[in-house]
């Protein structure tokens, strides 16, 4: 495959990453031993916010009231379509048994983690859409409780809309508190709550770190890295789209890698040319953004033909992939390697960072090539079960025997001998191996 680069990334998204372990983890260290009055020091030195933790049922309707009508629709509009396709993410796991050999019978069950934690940044950007995608995923999933943790504001408080989204969306607790004292928190069960078993959400470094960190003890989402898009394009692509769309995802952040790849050179030459008086046409702050990322991170290639398309796609396993280009089957079956797929220009990733459904917590940095993103599953553990009549136990005693010795592992051998020697006493088994 050769690829021809009209534009090509400065640097990686993690030529800046400073090392951050260090701090995460004093601050980590610090509010275990300290618990919750440790976990408000960092409230009030990191966010400067010194009231309520805690949110109560008043203080959770009086946010709600200030949400207008419009936007409380807009966000139920989306909770309905991200639990309906929780819901039927849930479908695809269910309860089985086997009878593996004669009286041998396994089974497989799915239990939900009993406590989920989930942040949702409240830093740059309010992200109604993480609560969105984190609390009503572990809703589905049936977590005996779900805490809901986001970053207040000096003065303020949670953004109202995130407490309202969360509320609604079945969170049983919500904490004002952002970054590594957070996570932190629930993580260790703080301020009379359970410990999470896992821990959900984007965040900014510190949080992912603190995740990182935290592994092991709890279960989490994913690794996170700044967000990334890939676009897919022949010469049926409208370039204004195009261009726009890679500008929505470049007002991530400065460290928000977006792709181009294309069949047709004019289409690549075009979206170059209109890119930059795109990202003029935003707010200050987002077009601060748009242009770093866009200077540092892009790249725009052309290739010869859709399968070089597709191999590049595979080849960077991009968080996000948006094919706009003929055929749109050719490359739902051909594609491997990617977050969320969006085919066609009718759909686009905005869409589903928002609203349309499928969950936007996805793995970055290439880990599209092991892993798929946040879902209902994340949250429940399949767990697996047996039970053998006697002469079900025969068979797998014997087997179970001969390849323990061969492995040496006695012990693991007796605890089939005594069974055969107790259910068929009257029966002589051959029970050591021989390579």
């Amino acid at each position: 495959m050769t690829i021809e680069y009209l534009k090509r990334a400065d640097r990686k998204s993690t030529d800046d990453a400073s090392d951050v372990r260090a701090t995460v983890q004093a601050i980590l260290d610090e509010i275990e031993a300290g618990g919750d009055e440790a976990a408000r020091k960092y409230a009030a030195k990191f966010d400067k916010y010194d009231g309520n933790v805690v949110l109560t049922r008043d203080e959770i309707d009086a946010a709600a009231a200030k949400v207008p009508m419009k936007l409380k629709d807009d966000i139920r509009f989306a909770w309905d379509n991200v639990r309906r396709f929780a819901e039927a993410q849930k479908e695809t796991i269910r309860d089985t048994e086997i009878e593996v050999v004669p009286g041998l019978i396994a089974g497989q069950k799915a239990i939900p983690c009993q406590a989920a934690g989930c942040y949702a940044p409240g830093g740059r950007y309010s992200h109604i859409a993480s609560a969105l995608m984190t609390v009503t995923t572990a809703k589905v999933a049936g977590c005996g409780h779900i805490t809901a943790c986001s970053p207040p504001r000096p003065g303020v408080g949670i953004s109202p809309a995130i407490i309202y989204t969360a509320d609604i969306c079945g969170a049983d607790s919500i904490l004002a508190l952002g970054g590594v004292q957070g996570v932190a928190a629930m993580a260790f069960g703080l301020f009379g709550l359970p410990k999470a078993d896992i821990l959900v959400g984007p965040g900014n470094q510190f949080v992912a770190e603190a995740k990182r960190i935290l592994f092991g003890r709890v279960g989490i989402d994913m690794f996170a890295g700044p967000t990334d898009s890939l676009i897919l394009a022949d010469e049926t692509a409208d370039p204004e789209i195009v261009a726009w769309d890679l500008v929505g995802q470049a007002e991530h952040g400065y460290n928000s890698p977006v792709w181009l790849a294309t069949t047709h050179r004019p289409l690549a030459e075009k979206v170059m040319e209109l890119v930059p008086g795109f990202i003029n046409q935003l707010p200050e702050l987002n077009a601060q953004n748009a242009a770093a990322a866009w200077k540092d991170m892009a790249e725009v290639m052309v290739v010869s033909n859709r399968e070089e398309l597709a191999q590049v796609a595979d080849s960077y396993a991009p968080e996000h992939l948006h094919v706009q280009a003929a055929d749109l089957d050719w490359f739902l079956g051909r594609l491997q390697c990617y977050g969320s797929l969006f085919l066609g220009e009718e759909t686009t990733v905005a869409f589903g960072d928002k609203s349309s459904g499928p969950n936007h917590v996805l793995p970055t940095s290439g880990a599209a090539r092991y892993t798929g993103g946040l879902s209902v599953h994340k949250y429940m553990k399949l767990v697996t079960w047996q039970r053998a009549t006697r002469d079900g136990a025969k068979p797998v005693a014997e087997a179970t025997a001969r390849i323990s010795r061969l492995e040496g592992m006695e012990g693991h051998a007796r605890t089939a001998d005594v069974r055969l020697k107790k259910y068929f006493p009257d029966q002589s088994f051959e029970l050591t191996a021989t390579e």
